[in-house]
């Protein structure tokens, strides 16, 4: 986790690729992972927009509130990246990461290949490459507890949990669900073998993960986080303000009477006065 504003990037496959994808689950889920995850991260290294790699966590979910398939990628990414020799940290700005309709683009066209690679003998409708997808970039919050409240909302969530299924006979299944155009809690009574159906479409496939991690956060890539961290932290100003309780020895002449040292403000070696900083965490270990 980066001390670093994040940005919450969702994207959303249009309709027409639905079944596609329920077909192709395995390969289909994890190239629309990948396609949307790479493509932040390339455009995101354009000097225009960051102008570095940034960290991604991409998570995948396929349900609406009533259990309808619907894929879409979740995705967490750093609001900042690091340059290519990594030697500096480039900010993103403020409420700004990629341009929306960019990133629409890079993504269809990096699904498509992928996709193609994957499954070649797939056909699938040209409009699908034309048309617009659904996609939302907004600013999420400021370091660690950001990531934490990222990963309890999205990462750990199912298609239905038992709360939300306030019915149950011999024949039905009634489930709560959130409207989502006003935002009201509502009903849905479904037969048994209907739930069943809605329910066992959003189970993935045997070893897949859900959770993968792009950019900076990838394992491979785990020694350039340690360097981003630590450039982060050097980067934080020192509180060089002396606490309340810090007292200042006072000088005393020559020939008056020694006081005894006044521990830790006395160094035992050279007998200078010690001025306290700022302690350092293991986290926050570094060279002087």
């Amino acid at each position: 986790m980066l001390t670093v504003p994040y940005f919450h990037v969702t994207v959303t496959v249009p309709a027409e690729l639905r079944e596609v994808l329920r077909a192709h689950q395995r390969d289909g889920y994890a190239v629309l992972m990948q396609a949307s995850a790479t493509a932040i991260i390339e455009l995101a290294r354009d000097p225009r927009y960051v102008g570095g790699t940034v960290a991604a966590l991409a998570v995948l979910h396929t349900w609406t509130q009533q259990l309808h398939l619907h894929p879409h990628v979740h995705c967490l990414v750093s609001g900042g990246g690091i340059s290519e020799d990594a030697s500096t940290w480039h900010p993103a700005r403020r409420n700004f990461l990629v341009p929306i309709k960019a990133l629409d683009k890079l993504v269809r066209g990096k699904f498509r290949d992928l996709l193609r690679r994957k499954c070649p003998d797939l056909i699938i409708p040209e409009a699908v490459w034309s048309k617009r997808w659904i996609l939302h970039v907004t600013a999420w919050g400021d370091g660690e507890q950001a990531v934490l409240e990222y990963l309890a909302r999205y990462v750990f969530r199912i298609a239905l949990t038992n709360s939300r299924i306030v019915g149950l006979d011999d024949e039905t299944v009634t489930i709560r669900y959130r409207e989502r155009k006003t935002g009201r809690q509502r009903t849905c009574r479904l037969s048994g073998d209907e739930f069943m159906r809605r329910f066992l479409q959003h189970v993935l496939p045997r070893g897949f993960h859900k959770v993968r991690y792009f950019g900076l956060w990838h394992p491979r890539r785990r020694h350039m986080a340690e360097r981003v961290r630590q450039m982060l932290q050097l980067q934080v100003p020192l509180k060089l303000d002396q606490p309340l309780d810090f007292v200042v020895p006072p000088l005393v002449a020559a020939d008056a009477e020694s006081t005894p040292p006044i521990e830790p403000l006395i160094c035992p070696h050279c007998q200078g006065r010690l001025i306290f900083i700022r302690t350092l965490s293991p986290r926050q270990a570094m060279a002087p």
